[in-house]
Parts: structure tokens; sequence; C-alpha cells
């Protein structure tokens, strides 16, 4: 951001749910200038002990399955039975511009005009698991703002796009309506992890075969060991145009809160994202202060070419690299109290 904003100001707006106010929060969080992230973080501790209270529902699927229609679907009925929704629509980053490419408020119109709705396009960037680094911030400031539900929709589906599941509570993977084959084919990690699996485009031509898709993986969950215990994972046939299961699909939401919640997973688990949010952080910031060392500078790309004409084994070089960064200025001079 250009111009340091006021944390206070800020952070009242976004507490007292402004739209304005909350849009400003996020592009503050998301952004990438170091001068930045001092404001942010002191924005976030402001707001923190008024978010934590929605249910936070990751949403991933293959390529043309209709996640944009879904939650633009789901989410109207979600806001028609009295909540606020935000979601948070991770799109893929412009190689030249860094920014969202497709924009999802252009996908749900509808519901970005709904008062009781807030839909943010996050770019990916070079984040693995198809979600923004700072969605976890982003989460924390539309929860302060009011919204009682958050969806994190993710780019794509496969192996790497699991991350989600770890800053959401609950998990939800959608299907096209498909044949043996294409059971066979889905990456099984992925299937492993969703809470609520549900085969979209239950309608017309198309509804008995998502019946069986819905059959099938009713079937193969069974066999695998449930991700989050207590809860066993629901298979269930939808329709985002006709809207129907929508109902049927909210219920399993809510009853997947509740059996988590009096089970005390729901806490469990967060209290241990919690944990891994910390050490990203830490291994992002030695990451980029290993980058930024002068004592390394000098060394690293000669490091890479030398790895890379097979000249040095890796696992060398990079003892030597991590060496040269501890002998460093900065550690020689000491930082005083790291506390």
């Amino acid at each position: 951001m250009s111009d340091s904003p006021d944390v206070e100001t800020l952070a009242a707006g976004v507490l007292a749910g402004q739209r304005r106010a909350l849009a400003r929060a996020i592009t503050l969080v998301e952004s990438a200038r170091d001068d930045d992230r001092p404001a942010a973080e002191a924005l976030l501790a402001r707001v923190m002990p008024g978010a934590g209270r929605s249910i936070r529902v990751g949403i991933s699927g293959v390529p043309g399955v209709g996640k944009s229609t879904f939650i633009e679907a789901f989410g109207l009925h979600v806001v028609g039975r009295g909540h606020k929704v935000a979601v948070l629509a991770v799109d893929p980053s412009s190689k030249v511009s860094g920014g969202s490419i497709l924009g999802d408020k252009t996908r749900m119109e509808v519901l970005s005009r709904n008062p009781a709705a807030f839909i943010r396009p996050s770019p990916a960037g070079r984040t693995l698991g198809g979600v923004a680094r700072r969605t976890r911030e982003a989460m924390v400031l539309v929860e302060a703002a009011g919204f009682d539900v958050v969806f994190v929709e993710t780019v794509g589906v496969g192996q790497s796009e699991t991350a989600v599941a770890e800053m959401v509570d609950m998990f939800l993977l959608l299907l096209l309506p498909a044949g043996g084959d294409e059971l066979q084919g889905l990456k099984k990690g992925i299937v492993e992890i969703a809470d609520l699996l549900l085969v979209n485009k239950a309608d017309g031509d198309l509804a008995a075969a998502a019946r069986r898709t819905a059959a099938d993986y009713r079937g193969a969950v069974r066999m695998l060991r449930p991700a989050n215990p207590p809860w066993k994972p629901v298979v269930e046939p939808v329709s985002a145009q006709t809207g129907a299961g929508l109902a049927e699909a909210w219920e399993t939401v809510e009853r997947y809160r509740r059996t988590m919640t009096e089970a005390g997973a729901l806490q469990r688990r967060r209290a241990a994202q919690a944990r891994a949010a910390l050490w990203t952080e830490i291994e992002e910031g030695l990451r980029a202060a290993f980058r930024d060392d002068p004592a390394v500078a000098g060394a690293l790309d000669d490091a890479e070419r030398r790895v890379a004409a097979g000249r040095a084994p890796p696992a060398a070089a990079a003892r030597r690299l991590v060496a040269r960064f501890l002998a460093g200025p900065r550690f020689l001079a000491g930082q005083g109290d790291p506390r």
C-alpha cells in the first residue's frame, strides 16, 4: 500500500463490518511490501479477539466441476438461512502483474450483490496448495467483520491442493458425475481428507449418473480411515443449477460442526493449524533472510551452477551455504534477546 494506514481506524472499521475497511484491510495483509508488515500484524492483533466464531469450509474440485457456480448457489442458500457469507476465492496469478486473473466476482454476480455476502478474489501467487499465503489472515479479518460462514475456493484439485485443509474446519470436495474409470483415476490423497463429497451437476441427463457416482464414492470412502474422527465422510449428489441437495449439504455442514465441537476435535484442529502456520511463517522468514543475506548472496549463484552441472552434491552445497549464513554478521554481532 502506498500510504501507511491508521491501524486503529482501520480496525474499528473492520469490527464495525464496514466493507470498504474490510477490503483495505485484506489488501494490507496481502501486501508483499516489507514496510506494510508491521501495520498488518498490528491490525491482526487488534481484531483477533473478534474472530474465530465462524465455520470455515474449504472447497476444491476438478476443473469444469462448477466450483464458482456451486459456491454462488450454496452461498445464496446459506444467506437465506440468516448467515453472513464471505468467499475467499483464490485465483490463478498473472505472470505479468502478479494479480488475480479470473476474478470470481465476475462469476458470482448475484451473490456479490447480496449485502450479507462478501467476495474477495486473491492471486494464488507462488504458494503451493491453491491458496494464497495470507488466506489465513484474510479469514481472521472477515470473521472479525461479522461473517460467520467462510468459504475458501481453491485454484483447482490435485495433491498440492490439499493445503487448504490445513487452514479450514471442513474440507468439501466437488466431483463430476463419472464412471468407474474416472473414480479410479482421481487422486486418492484428496479423497482421503475430504469431510463432505458432493457430486455436482445432478440434473437433467446427468442426474442418474450423479446418483451412481455418489453411491460408488460412498463405498470407496467407507474403506478409508476417516481424516477427522469422530466424523465419517458424507457423499451426496447436488445440483447448483436446480438447487437440489443444497439444503441437505448445509445441514451436513452444521452437523459436522456440532459433532466436532462436542468432541473437542474442532478446537484441537484449529490449535494444530495455528502451530503449523507459525512454523510456515518461520520457514518463509528464514528462507527470505537466507536469500537476502550478503554473506550468502555471493556464493548462492555459484552453488546453484555447480549443483545443476553435477559438480557438487546438493546436500554438501546446502550445508556450506547454511554454515556461511550462520557465520554471517547478523549472527556474529548478536541480535539481543530474541523475545
